[in-house]
């Protein structure tokens, strides 16, 4: 099959680069595959963070995509549709994750729609923080498609709400196994800065307000002093309520805050130096984090909302928060570690076998050949 593939790639940081990236190598084993990229994701004035741009010593990724699309710049919706129309693809591939893309995007989809199959996959239609209009731009967004791949049953459903009846398939997110492996655990803990007695709680990733750092902040609070609390991640916003907020618990010294983008080379140490992974989150649909965490063979707590406990307590990868408050994670979290964590590590262990590139790309490919 030839396959044109446009969505986010490096130069770009961030899950969705990373994970088009972990796709496009497994479609082109078996398919001839183009990648096409933003030549501009974000303007510079709506993007939150310091960057859109991973650092130069990151890793260098085996191919370049060709940068073609200006996500604000209506021409090059036109022009990118144009340039993989002369590819004669059989399929166009999109991924969405937020409906900012719905005009860009879906222009190029409506202008290929009768060249070619058209599938996206699909991280969020409905967004954790909404704004007007967002499921219009989605609605009309799938109206381009021809098939979607929804990464948890909730996308599903909140896909479903805006068109019935499009064709679909879940298939799971696959593991990160790009960081390569972990490393020894108290090495970790001591490059880090933190205590290598202590019992390790992580919260890792962009730090966002539906993400709920302010509840386990909360909940550390609650705990006592074999515990300490590690968190990695740039703050899209300002951190000064979170820093106004550690101050004030009776556990301040125990909290270690790395608030910046995290590099690939550095993802190691965070992971292995956990015992568990946290997820006190307000909505969500998947998450990525638990495809890293799986691949450190890290347990996760997770609150349970959206799809996570779709990803985490069926297949036993950790426990589940019965309530969204800081007490019923506290509590969560106790009950962690008086549990075997070896029982977690070992399903995890089952399903890494289960969530391989090579599987979602046939699943995929298999899906939109039957379309």
């Amino acid at each position: 099959m030839k396959i044109a593939y446009l969505s986010s790639f490096h130069p770009y940081r961030g899950g969705i680069a990373q994970f088009n990236t972990n796709l496009y190598d497994a479609l082109q084993k078996d398919h001839q595959v183009w990648a096409y990229n933003f030549s501009r994701q974000y303007p510079g004035i709506l993007f939150p963070g310091k960057s859109q741009y991973v650092n130069r010593d990151e890793k260098n990724w085996s191919f370049s995509a060709m940068n073609v699309l200006d996500s604000i710049n209506p021409l090059t919706y036109y022009s990118t549709a144009r340039k993989i129309a002369t590819k004669d693809p059989d399929l166009l591939l999109l991924r969405y994750w937020m409906p900012f893309f719905a005009p860009s995007l879906g222009t190029v989809a409506k202008k290929l729609k009768k060249k070619c199959r058209v599938v996206s996959i699909l991280d969020n239609v409905i967004p954790h923080e909404p704004r007007l209009f967002d499921k219009e731009l989605s609605k009309w967004f799938l109206k381009q498609n021809d098939g979607c791949v929804c990464l948890s049953e909730s996308v599903r459903d909140d896909m479903l709400s805006l068109r019935k009846g499009i064709p679909n398939i879940i298939l799971p997110h696959p593991l990160y196994d790009h960081y390569g492996a972990g490393i020894d655990k108290e090495e970790a803990a001591k490059q880090l800065g933190i205590d290598t007695r202590l019992k390790t709680l992580l919260f890792f990733g962009f730090i966002r307000n539906y993400k709920g750092l302010d509840l386990l902040i909360d909940a550390f609070g609650k705990l006592d002093g074999s515990y300490q609390l590690l968190v990695g991640g740039e703050c899209y916003g300002s951190f000064e309520r979170y820093e106004k907020q550690i101050a004030s618990s009776p556990n301040a010294d125990r909290i270690k805050i790395f608030n910046r983008y995290i590099s690939d080379a550095e993802v190691p140490l965070f992971f292995s130096a956990a015992d568990v992974c946290i997820l006190p989150y307000r909505s969500a649909t998947q998450s990525g984090i638990t495809a890293m965490a799986c691949h450190f063979e890290v347990p996760l707590i997770a609150t349970k909302v959206g799809g996570l406990g779709e990803a985490i307590e069926k297949p036993g990868l950790g426990l589940m928060v019965p309530q969204l408050s800081s007490t019923a994670l506290a509590e969560t979290i106790n009950l962690f570690f008086s549990l075997n964590r070896n029982e977690f590590i070992r399903n995890i262990g089952k399903e890494k076998d289960l969530l391989s590139w090579t599987r979602f790309a046939s699943g995929l490919a298999e899906f939109a050949a039957d379309l």
